[in-house]
């Protein structure tokens, strides 16, 4: 084609010089004209066979190629290739130039290749993250992995193509740069070690509430990859974290409280500790007619008289023998209590217990479990439980400690 119109440039009276540029420049515009039309009707063409193809299947594969731009991508190839046989006949009268535009084209085929590449891996990874039992694990790690191996790869043949030397020059260099190729992918290998070790212990899943104080992280691991792990805060923050240090540092998995069939209470009341009293027969005698601890009252006195006639106590002194302590009352209330509440899980550990003295007063601690594990629900529902405690604490002639303040 360029003999064509390099003689019809000739014939006309125009000098050689002219002619073989003007012949060049014909050949080249009508070759960019073809390479432009190709790469519009390939382009359409398969993302029109794509789109019908996702049409009439009810798989969601094809559609995440098209999402992915695949179709796109591959409409780049037929014009390349066009152009690829097409150079060195257009430039045979300049090799040099001619093997430099080759070795650019090349590089640019490869380059597309490793992103269509790209392309399908992700749809994989959609497609398997919609199965119930990969939902929850760290699928983006392990595409990285395969994206490094790949851009690894496919960058040492890009180059190989650029420069025209051999694969094994780059490989020799990168062997001799293996030290400084490790530092700067530190982090990176230790993420990937690390989601190994995630993904075998089961110790995260995308899905988890945790807590990393450390890094005021506290909510749901929204996405785990290959170098850090990305937590949405409760408060619709996101922070994130390098996964190695799910390895290396201490964190909270609520997940056990999640998958369980109640949410802990572990919260206590502060008993003024000189409000606490033995109790006289008046007073036991009042505290019968609270329905919740009247039986055990009932069951509780016999023992103790029992075993008061047995030793023949005086009872002129109340703290003679075996006696009621209104704080034992009402930690028996506080059991009976949780034990008829409706969202209390009778199944699970229910108690009242005293905890050691301190400055502040006598700590009597609920721990139980609530079936209701939504946040919103079980701050209500606790909150509900200690407001009624609280306010019987007056019925047990027991205060609640307050730090007083002169100011």
């Amino acid at each position: 084609m360029y003999l064509f119109f390099f003689e019809l440039f000739k014939d006309n009276g125009i000098s050689n010089s002219l002619s073989s540029f003007l012949g060049l420049l014909s050949v080249s515009g009508i070759i960019i004209l073809i390479t432009i039309i190709l790469s519009y009707v390939s382009r359409n063409f398969i993302k029109k066979i794509f789109t019908q193809i996702a049409k009439r299947t009810s798989s969601n594969f094809d559609d995440s190629l098209i999402e992915n731009k695949i179709p796109s991508l591959l409409g780049y190839l037929p014009p390349l290739f066009f152009l690829i046989i097409q150079i060195p006949e257009l430039l045979s009268s300049f090799q040099n130039l001619s093997v430099v535009i080759l070795n650019i084209l090349e590089a640019l085929a490869a380059f597309i290749g490793i992103l269509i590449i790209r392309g399908v891996l992700k749809s994989i990874t959609d497609q398997l993250r919609n199965l119930s039992i990969l939902k929850d694990k760290p699928l983006e790690s392990y595409l990285q992995v395969f994206m490094i191996f790949i851009w690894f790869v496919g960058g040492i043949i890009i180059l190989s193509l650029l420069t025209g030397k051999e694969v094994g020059v780059f490989l020799t260099t990168l062997g001799a740069l293996s030290a400084v190729i490790l530092l700067i992918f530190k982090d990176t290998l230790l993420g990937f070690v690390a989601s190994i070790q995630i993904t075998i212990n089961d110790t995260v899943r995308i899905g988890d509430w945790i807590t990393m104080k450390n890094y005021n992280a506290d909510g749901d691991v929204i996405a785990i990859s290959l170098s850090t792990v990305k937590i949405q805060n409760f408060d619709k923050t996101i922070t994130t974290i390098p996964t190695y240090k799910l390895i290396s540092d201490s964190f909270t998995n609520w997940r056990g409280m999640s998958d369980s069939d109640g949410r802990r209470i572990k919260r206590a009341i502060l008993v003024k500790a000189s409000s606490i009293k033995f109790l006289n027969d008046a007073e036991i005698k009042s505290l019968k007619k609270i329905d919740l601890i009247a039986d055990y009252i009932k069951r509780r006195n016999d023992e103790i008289k029992s075993h008061n006639d047995l030793i023949q106590t005086d009872k002129i002194e109340l703290i003679n023998g075996r006696n009621f302590t209104n704080i034992g009352l009402f930690r028996a209330y506080i059991k009976s209590y949780l034990d008829n509440h409706s969202k209390i899980n009778n199944k699970m550990t229910v108690m009242c217990r005293q905890l050691s003295p301190t400055p502040t007063g006598i700590p009597l601690e609920v721990y139980a479990f609530i079936t209701d594990k939504d946040w919103t629900a079980y701050e209500g529902i606790v909150s509900d439980i200690f407001d009624h405690l609280l306010s019987a604490l007056p019925s047990f002639d027991l205060e609640n400690f307050e730090l007083y303040s002169k100011y």
